[in-house]
């Protein structure tokens, strides 16, 4: 038997990794999950190599959907599984990918499942994996591969439109950070020199800033390794639970981000359960894989906490509603598909509404963002002007009397 690495979650959401012995990454996690137990991974102990290990590199999704493409057409043209691997490992670019695909193949060769091959890798989407399973157990490889693709080319449209929507709000902070760091540790300091050069009595407010510029020059060394060493530590206690659950505590509780980032988690979720619905997935397996998948803490604890009652025979919409956590509309539309049996095609409602809305919340709150960024950087910046120049219009004046 070979030792493996399991990382597991439980019905309340605390995750746990330990080491097990088994006879396959399959077997592992069936007996996990068997008791119950949410598997995130297994992999096999000490295998370090790229895309397995702890340190493995994020998969690029964009070469990630390419490849599935291509999988599918090979597979749709009947070609076997070994031999498409095979073909497409060699016109692979991307290394990260190509050096997992190889690992695939040997698995696979070996006598693995596919799915059972790619659930080794850590940086492989979860839904995928299980996608694959539901598509193995069903004979049906083709069509879940086409339901995922569909499902991997909306979700990166998605992503790729508030992206764009984001660039100019961060290019504008940007801009005003660096000015404000230039006039303080260069063009305040050149005054204060000025200033004493004359040997004029200064305002209070003129006073103020020189002393704010003259240390914020002397102490920017310090300022910035005290600022990298606060992003790594702050980098550190995030990827811990109760850092994880603070920061996104504190995340869904802004005013107008925090509504947000709720409607994009629900949309998430939404699509992906749908996608693992459609491909013959049970609905648990399906929420606990949807669920794992989701980066807010309190959408993930509360979707399995809603798993174990739907286990439990509750259904869907009022295991959801007991947890506080979607919008009520959004529950309504869930009760609606399960009434109906039509659940599958109104998560996709549920998706697309709450998509769509994501992105008309984005604009308004970008369109008011951007003039408040604006509005502050001018006035702060007179602020800084009016305080430097005042003296010198005061000793202008004084020459002319």
């Amino acid at each position: 038997m070979a030792e493996f690495v399991v990382k597991i979650a439980d019905d309340r959401g605390h995750t746990h990794q330990q080491v097990e012995h088994g006879y396959s990454v399959a077997e592992v996690r069936d007996r996990f999950a068997a008791q119950g137990y949410l598997v995130h991974w297994v992999k096999p102990q000490g295998l370090l190599t790229g895309g397995l290990g702890r340190g493995g590199r994020k998969l690029k999704q964009g070469s990630f959907l390419v490849f599935n493409q291509q999988f599918l057409t090979l597979i749709k043209a009947g070609l076997p599984i070994l031999n498409s691997l095979d073909l497409l490992i060699k016109r692979q670019k991307d290394v990260n990918l190509r050096q997992i695909l190889e690992n695939v193949r040997e698995r696979v060769k070996g006598g693995e499942l596919l799915s059972a091959a790619f659930s080794t890798h850590s940086v492989v989407p979860k839904i995928y994996t299980t996608t694959l399973m539901a598509g193995e157990k069903s004979g049906n490889i083709d069509e879940v591969l086409t339901r995922y693709i569909n499902f991997q080319r909306m979700t990166m449209t998605f992503r790729k439109k508030l992206a764009v929507s984001l660039i100019y709000p961060a290019l504008l902070v940007s801009v005003v950070t660096i000015m404000v760091m230039f006039l303080f540790t260069y063009v305040v300091p050149k005054f204060a020199e000025l200033f004493n050069s004359l040997d004029a009595k200064l305002p209070a407010i003129t006073l103020f800033m020189l002393a704010v510029g003259v240390n914020a020059q002397k102490y920017f060394p310090f300022f910035v390794v005290g600022a990298v060493l606060a992003g790594f530590l702050f980098w550190q206690w995030r990827k811990t639970d109760s850092g994880a659950d603070q920061i996104d505590r504190v995340i869904l509780s802004l005013p107008l981000l925090g509504g947000i980032r709720l409607k994009h988690q629900v949309a998430t979720f939404s699509r992906m359960l749908s996608t693992l619905l459609q491909g013959g997935m049970p609905l648990v397996p399906s929420m606990e894989t949807a669920g794992s998948s989701m980066s807010s803490r309190r959408i993930l604890k509360g979707v399995m906490r809603a798993s174990v009652r739907v286990r439990e025979g509750q259904g869907l919409a009022a295991s959801l509603e007991e947890q506080n956590i979607f919008p009520d509309l959004a529950v309504e539309m869930l009760e609606v598909g399960e009434s109906t049996g039509a659940l599958p095609a109104m998560l996709n409602s549920v998706a697309e509404f709450y998509e769509e809305d994501v992105q008309t919340a984005l604009a308004a709150s970008m369109a008011l963002i951007e003039p408040l960024i604006l509005i502050i950087m001018a006035v702060f910046v007179g602020v800084v002007m009016i305080s430097l120049y005042l003296p010198i219009f005061s000793l202008g004046m004084q020459g002319v009397h």
